[in-house]
């Protein structure tokens, strides 16, 4: 899957449509991009913030590294449909979440966040807390989307511990924690509307553009993400053109999608989920993109 057909510098569009769209968009973009905090409600019910979902306007596999695909994605966050967790007092006698009961404890990314941090700080407060707290999670963003929820989840409960903890550590550092948790981890971290993700996830570079409204449809299909993954590594590895979408990472999104409206060759992990799960090519629509196995489109 190697992108658009063309094998221009530019990809799909020639080199000078793309400098032209660049110049013209760079003129009513702001100099600087800034992430947004993340809002921490409090009660006498304990903490709580919203864990958002992101879609990937274009997903593509770049290589592998150290038995890893490595990528380049423009990820924008959904701040219409999201998560929600929460501290709530609680006795507990172990680190106790609820709301994920079809996630084995090992396998949550809050779990695997809880012990990374724990790991890393080596401050006793945290498992203190959890001993007086419980971890309530409120499903919003539907499993196994592709919509990067529990990553999503991850982050939030980061941030929400980095803040009732008082913990002194960076952004920085919770992203180089999280990426040992998910892929996706940092660039909820950074909490940027837009971004520009690439290596294994950890590189992520705000990218200032107007935001996006749209409409989600996630088929109501059985999903193996590990199937999907597995099916990226032995389809896609030996068919890599990183020349057919050069520099899209200097495109804002709606010219991206305007130019290239083609969700298989935008996204790879779709094209890796059609593959490995035929019957998603017929809930396709007209006119629609497609984020990992959601689809979206615009609304203008």
């Amino acid at each position: 899957m190697g992108g658009f057909e063309g094998g221009d510098e530019g990809g799909f569009w020639d080199t000078d449509t793309l400098a032209a769209l660049v110049e013209k968009q760079n003129e009513k973009r702001s100099k600087s991009a800034t992430a947004t905090k993340s809002h921490i409600e409090t009660s006498d019910s304990g903490y709580r913030i919203k864990a958002h979902a992101k879609i990937n306007i274009f997903f593509k596999i770049t290589g592998y590294q150290d038995g890893r695909p490595t990528l380049l994605s423009r990820c924008v966050r959904v701040d219409e449909l999201y998560d929600t967790i929460s501290f709530v007092p609680c006795e507990c006698e172990t680190f106790t979440i609820e709301g994920c009961d079809t996630v084995p404890l090992e396998s949550n990314t809050i779990y695997k966040a809880y012990k990374a941090l724990c790991s890393y700080t080596a401050d006793p407060d945290i498992a203190e807390f959890f001993h007086e707290h419980k971890v309530v999670v409120t499903k919003g963003i539907p499993y196994s989307a592709g919509l990067a929820g529990a990553s999503s989840d991850a982050a939030s409960f980061m941030h929400l511990l980095k803040e009732v903890c008082n913990l002194v550590i960076s952004s920085d550092e919770l992203a180089k924690i999280g990426s040992s948790v998910a892929a996706d981890v940092p660039f909820f971290i950074y909490n940027y509307s837009s971004a520009n993700v690439s290596g294994c996830g950890e590189i992520v570079e705000a990218f200032e553009e107007e935001a996006l409204k749209m409409e989600l449809y996630t088929p109501d299909l059985e999903w193996d993400t590990a199937l999907i993954c597995e099916t990226v590594e032995k389809q896609l590895s030996a068919d890599i053109a990183l020349s057919t979408f050069a520099d899209w990472q200097r495109l804002d999104s709606r010219s991206i999608l305007k130019l290239a409206s083609d969700p298989v060759l935008l996204n790879d992990l779709y094209y890796a989920a059609r593959l490995a799960f035929p019957d998603l090519k017929k809930e396709a629509r007209e006119n629609w993109y497609s984020s990992g196995w959601t689809f979206f489109k615009l609304i203008d």
